[in-house]
């Protein structure tokens, strides 16, 4: 750069890094008052994700950006930045939402999704017990006077290990984060007399917070008695999903399993084909590095968890084989270079996605501009 460049360019550097810094402590005093506004909330028992108000002002802002000729795409971005950092801030405690709080156990609690769980319950001023392995020859001594028994044990021994609990207080909820419902759900139910409920946290235990993240509710008996525990983790930011344990089941084998086993088939063609990551990633634009990402994702996880998803439901063999016929009906049209015929299935694919597509369109798109942002 010539030296009248630089000299041309200085004083228009010095006004951004100015206004770069008004920008940084104006975030530090936005930061002050959330704060404030989390403790109000947790005084009253508020949930911290509220989504009509998220959406009011960031329609407002949305607008006034416009008006000033500044990108509302820009401002809308910039703010939800900024929220999903105050919501995170709002984490430090919450308020308790049972009458006098009282004993949770988490019956795997040393996992990383019951930690997680056994963190937000610590926070919430419950007093919080671990069942381990180790401990269960003294279940029944941990779990008197239980509120909650929490079960977050692996798939496999959920319903074993729901067998084995000691007797429970007739008031004491039974509950699982299980991510098969109908079975264990039965289980507990044979066990326990008093309230039950079969939950789903449709996250893993990497997530930062619990804010916009779906539960999966599946009733059992007594909902009122554990209305305590959906409205914590309404406080804790969460969604609740209600379902029947079987449909709940049903859609998982789309959500989750189908999609698990075509990631990992992904996965190990490419290891079988020997194929060169590193130019794999540089030679993809932002939207297949995405792709390529979810795929990696997987591996970076406990293959026995996934293994169990996937080995969760006999009928789970019996939609892929389902998939595998498709796969290999569109495989024949493209070895007969069959272009109506392709054509054809794209249409279907089309008429069922209909005004989603478009929706996913623009929800993809956001997603590439953040992925594009943060390649270095």
């Amino acid at each position: 750069m010539s030296e009248a460049a630089k000299q041309a360019l200085a004083p228009l550097r010095e006004q951004i890094d100015s206004i770069d810094s008004q920008l940084v402590a104006l975030l530090a005093k936005r930061a002050k008052v959330t704060a404030q506004v989390g403790k109000i909330k947790q005084q009253y028992a508020l949930p911290v994700y509220v989504p009509e108000r998220e959406q009011a002002l960031l329609s407002a802002r949305r607008s006034q950006a416009e008006s000033l000729g500044v990108s509302a795409d820009l401002a809308e971005d910039v703010l939800r930045r900024i929220m999903r950092e105050s919501y995170q801030t709002q984490e430090s405690g919450f308020v308790c939402c049972r009458q006098g709080g009282g004993k949770v156990v988490v019956v795997g609690g040393a996992g990383a999704l019951g930690a997680r769980f056994v963190s937000l319950f610590q926070r919430s001023g419950y007093q919080v017990v671990v069942l381990e392995q180790h401990d269960w020859y003294q279940a029944e001594q941990l779990c008197a006077d239980a509120a909650l028994v929490l079960m977050a044990v692996p798939i496999t021994l959920t319903e074993q290990l729901i067998k084995q609990l000691p007797p429970l207080p007739a008031n004491c909820v039974l509950a699982d984060i299980t991510s098969i419902k109908a079975q264990p759900l039965s289980a507990m139910l044979a066990k326990h007399s008093g309230p039950v409920v079969g939950l789903h946290p449709m996250f893993g235990p990497d997530i930062t917070n619990l804010v916009k993240q779906v539960v999966v509710v599946c009733h059992g008996r007594a909902e009122n008695e554990y209305q305590w525990l959906l409205k914590q983790l309404n406080v804790w930011g969460a969604e609740l999903a209600v379902k029947q344990a079987t449909e709940h089941d049903s859609a998982m084998q789309l959500i989750q399993a189908m999609r698990h086993f075509s990631s990992l088939v992904y996965g190990v063609h490419l290891a079988d084909e020997n194929a060169d990551l590193t130019e794999l990633l540089q030679l993809s634009s932002p939207i297949y590095r995405l792709e390529l990402a979810m795929v990696g994702r997987l591996f970076a996880q406990n293959a026995e968890l996934y293994a169990d998803i996937m080995l969760s439901s006999c009928e789970v063999t019996a939609l892929l084989e389902r998939y595998q016929q498709r796969f290999n009906q569109l495989l024949a049209l493209l070895q007969a270079k069959d272009k109506a015929g392709l054509m054809a299935q794209f249409g279907k694919g089309q008429h069922y996605f209909g005004e989603l597509a478009g929706q996913f369109l623009h929800e993809s798109k956001q997603l590439l501009q953040k992925a594009a942002d943060s390649r270095s």
